[in-house]
C-alpha cells in the first residue's frame, strides 16, 4: 500500500508552545499520532522541516516513491514558495493543503496561497483536529482516482 504523506513547514515543530491562542496546545507529536490512528492501515510518512529545500526535497520523495496522496501544511511557505508550487505542481495524486486556523479570517499577508492553485482541496480552520479530518478526506480521494484508473 503506497503511503500517505504529511508534509509541515516552518514552525509546525513549535505546535502546542507558539501562539496557542490560535494554534492551541496540540503539539506535532500529536498531531502525528491522530493522522497515523486516522489512516489505519495505510502508511504515513509524517515529517517537519523549517526550510524550503527540505520541503520540496520531501515532496520529490512522494512523487518518487510514489505517494498514494499528500496533505501539506506549508505554514508561512504557503505565501511565499514558488519552489514549493513548482513542487507540487509535478506530483499526480491528490493534495490537500491545511491549515490549523482559518488563514481568510487573519491578516491580508495570509490571504493568497500559492499552494491553493494545486491543491486538490483545502481545509482550513478546524484547529489540529483538521489533521484527521484531512486524513480521511484524503482516503476518499485516493480511492475516488482508483476507480477513474
Amino acid at each position: 500500500m503506497s503511503p500517505l504523506y504529511v508534509i509541515n513547514g516552518p514552525n509546525l515543530n513549535r505546535l502546542g508552545k507558539r501562539e496557542p491562542e490560535i494554534y492551541g496546545y496540540t503539539t506535532l507529536a500529536e498531531v502525528e499520532a491522530m493522522c497515523r490512528g486516522a489512516a489505519g492501515a495505510r502508511p504515513v510518512v509524517f515529517q517537519q522541516s523549517n526550510f524550503e529545500g527540505e520541503i520540496v526535497n520531501l515532496v520529490h520523495q512522494a512523487i518518487d516513491l510514489p505517494a498514494a496522496g499528500i496533505i501539506i501544511n506549508p505554514a508561512a511557505l504557503t505565501f511565499t514558495s514558488i519552489a514549493v508550487l513548482d513542487a507540487l505542481k509535478m506530483f499526480p495524486g491528490p493534495i490537500i493543503e491545511l491549515h490549523i486556523s482559518n488563514i481568510h479570517k487573519r491578516e491580508a499577508i495570509y490571504h493568497n496561497s500559492l499552494v491553493s492553485k494545486v491543491a486538490t482541496a483545502v481545509i482550513a480552520g478546524l484547529g489540529p483536529e483538521g489533521y484527521g479530518v484531512a486524513v480521511q478526506a484524503i482516503e476518499g480521494l485516493i480511492r475516488k482516482a482508483v476507480i477513474k484508473a
